[in-house]
């Protein structure tokens, strides 16, 4: 492989695994803001209680996530030089304000509510809580609408370079408007699988019914809402797409010809590329209705797309690897609405103030913990391999956004390094993850904040 193979290599791992934290810190965060919000209203300790556990996991995880996240900054330099130069003008504003006031919004009040407890009011100490909430989301806003831009650029004029000259049509980009909600009913259908995976592995053993059968509720109702938010914002995402970039929705379903309308394949037996299928089973015209909201809408193919872009870019290949759209699609939407199936099977054992369900049941919604996260990985991948070979639509192509004098040793010399790194660091994570959510919650003198006393948190 060249230094662009490698180079591309290692900014797919490093995302990839950062955006594992990601989604738990903005699901977790409002889920532990309203197990303390409960506290604060009811006064019923098992809440407190539960606050306290599953604030540790949210510590772990926003810690870890920080440590990851510092390394794609230093690729854009590294790896990237060539993109940098082309883009830092309109990437260097979101991505200041994400650093200068989200990050720090989050972190200063996560420090205010850590060490807060039995310091400040309950109100206070609670707003703290709900202030890294929606930290985490304003922070979120940001970096989607960077990327967002590469999907779809506006508000910038070309003078050897993507000059910024209208800010607020960056932020206001009608794919970030579309991908914001997206991402962020993704983010709670992930927190709401911690809790629940955590609840189910405790009530399976009888244990802390008291806080963990709430907790567990509340995962189901975060996973249910998020699913349901991840379909709608999905659907409205996929009209965007198709308006912005009809090659990619036209590699989701590996539709090489026009076709009105156009069905949507659930799977293919057939060659990698889906060039020639032997079997496929469809739903008549659901990707004419996914892609233009009418049960009767044209949908452009690959190859209509592929000879348009020739006579406006010129000649090369426009087409994605189809395989990795192709499947990524579905495996994202399979994989997040398995997690919604198990919530609702949980939701049904734990009706009417019962624990129901036989062990094989609990093993199952333990392992559930994965889903949230291969939905959210094979999401981004898709989202990014399906630009290709762009990496700022129509503006830049990726080959051209590569470090020039980075050779390719050089690159594979740093991504061993860093896959070993963040290799490490996923052992780090889950041990410890594995190790807090198996502890028992504090007792209730424990929870209890006093004044002056220590924060009750394993850090």
């Amino acid at each position: 492989m060249d230094a662009l193979d490698l180079a591309r290599w290692q900014f797919g791992v490093t995302t990839v695994y950062h955006f594992l934290f990601v989604p738990v810190t903005i699901g977790m965060s409002l889920l532990v803001a309203i197990l303390n919000t409960a506290w604060v209203r009811t006064g019923n300790v098992a809440y407190l209680r539960a606050t306290k556990f599953f604030g540790t996991l949210f510590l772990i995880n926003f810690a870890m996530g920080v440590v990851t996240g510092i390394v794609q900054e230093f690729q854009f330099g590294m790896n990237w030089s060539a993109y940098s130069r082309f883009v830092g003008d309109i990437f260097g504003a979101p991505l200041a304000l994400e650093a200068l006031l989200a990050f720090f919004l989050e972190s200063t009040f996560l420090g205010l509510w850590l060490f807060g407890w039995g310091r400040l009011p309950k109100k206070v100490h609670l707003a703290c809580i709900w202030i890294v909430a929606f930290g985490t989301m304003v922070s979120a806003y940001f970096i989607l609408a960077a990327n967002s831009f590469m999907q779809w650029p506006v508000g910038f004029k070309i003078n050897g370079r993507a000059e910024l000259v209208d800010f607020g049509a960056v932020l206001t980009n009608k794919v970030v408007l579309a991908t914001f909600p997206h991402t962020i009913f993704g983010c709670w259908l992930a927190g709401g699988v911690i809790l629940m995976a955590v609840s189910a592995w405790h009530l399976a053993r009888k244990r802390d019914l008291e806080v963990f059968r709430p907790s567990l509720r509340l995962g189901i109702a975060a996973v249910l809402v998020g699913a349901l938010g991840t379909l709608v914002s999905g659907d409205i995402l996929g009209k965007i797409m198709t308006q912005t970039q009809p090659m990619k929705m036209a590699a989701a379903e590996a539709l090489y010809e026009t076709r009105q309308p156009a069905p949507f394949s659930l799977f293919t037996i057939g060659t990698l590329d889906g060039t020639k299928p032997i079997y496929q089973l469809e739903i008549p015209n659901l990707l004419s209705q996914l892609a233009t909201g009418s049960f009767d809408g044209k949908v452009e193919g690959i190859n209509d797309l592929q000879a348009a872009y020739e006579r406006k870019f010129g000649p090369g290949d426009y087409r994605p690897y189809i395989p990795v759209a192709y499947w990524g699609f579905r495996l994202m939407i399979g994989f997040g609405m398995l997690s919604a199936l198990v919530a609702l099977v949980l939701l049904w054992l734990t009706r009417g103030r019962q624990v129901r369900g036989a062990g094989w049941v609990w093993r199952v919604a333990v392992w559930s913990v994965v889903l949230p996260f291969l939905a959210h990985s094979f999401g981004w991948i898709f989202t990014e391999m399906a630009r290709q070979p762009w990496i700022v639509f129509t503006q830049m192509k990726t080959a051209q956004g590569v470090s020039p004098s980075v050779g390719a040793g050089t690159v594979l010399t740093s991504l061993i390094v860093f896959t070993l790194l963040y290799g490490g660091l996923a052992l780090v994570e889950v041990g410890l993850m594995i190790k807090y959510g198996r502890a028992t919650p504090p007792s209730a003198d424990d929870a209890e904040p006093h004044d002056g006393g220590e924060p009750s948190f394993a850090y």
